[in-house]
């Protein structure tokens, strides 16, 4: 097994753990409570937390070419059209605001001159905790756990910043703070009630941008095999 594999294994050892962490019992919420708001971190400072650490550029033998900014798909998916009555968890999803390509560039800088393997693994490696994380979050709503829907929504919000998936990323935040009774684009504090009427909707949005993504980032690398 190749270095970076062998990275990219532990890393992604190290990301899982912390899910678990945040999938663990926490004790319920207090109005007084405030999420935290944090700025998206650098690509750099997260990837470790879904793959591996940073290449060693010095120690190459050679300069790397540069490479040509990735752009979107060719292959584009037909958004489905929303309806005028219906809640945030059915709005149309807008598939050019879906990626951050100047993240998602800068993760691409951390590959191998002739291959994707790392940044493809960040991507796998995101996938899987995805599909966790939304488990264990319609397991939280069930179970009205407000403290656990905001653990994980920030969880999910710093995975989606690694690779650029903003829109991901800009709606697990909401679910953070609203998990921590607190409306901040209102600057307001919630009840519980409240905070779960918010997040049921966002819940749903949430799954459809992430599949739109997931599409987005399997159809590049398809199309970028080397």
């Amino acid at each position: 097994m190749s270095h970076t594999k062998t990275a990219t294994a532990e890393h992604i050892k190290a990301a899982d753990r912390e899910l678990a962490k945040a999938r663990s019992p926490s004790p319920p919420p207090h109005p007084d409570s405030r999420a935290a708001s944090l700025a998206p971190p650098s690509p750099r400072s997260i990837a470790a937390r879904l793959a591996s650490p940073q290449p060693d550029l010095s120690s190459r033998l050679s300069p790397v070419p540069e490479r040509k900014p990735a752009a979107a798909p060719s292959s584009r998916a037909t958004p489905a059209p929303a309806d005028s009555q219906s809640d945030p968890g059915d709005e149309e999803v807008d598939e050019d605001k879906i990626i951050d390509l100047d993240t998602f560039n800068q993760i691409l800088d951390l590959d191998e001159e002739d291959t994707h393997e790392f940044s493809l693994g960040m991507a796998e490696a995101y996938f899987a905790q995805a599909s966790t994380t939304f488990t264990d979050m319609d397991n939280a709503f069930d179970g009205k756990d407000l403290a656990k829907l905001s653990s994980l929504g920030h969880f999910l919000k710093g995975s989606s910043a690694a690779l650029g998936v903003c829109a991901v990323q800009a709606t697990c935040e909401h679910i953070q703070h609203y998990g921590a009774l607190r409306d901040e684009e209102s600057g307001t504090d919630l009840t519980e009630q409240d905070a779960l009427a918010k997040i049921g909707p966002l819940l749903k949005r949430v799954k459809r941008e992430y599949a739109v993504a997931e599409r987005w980032l399997k159809t590049w690398y398809k199309e970028h095999e080397v």
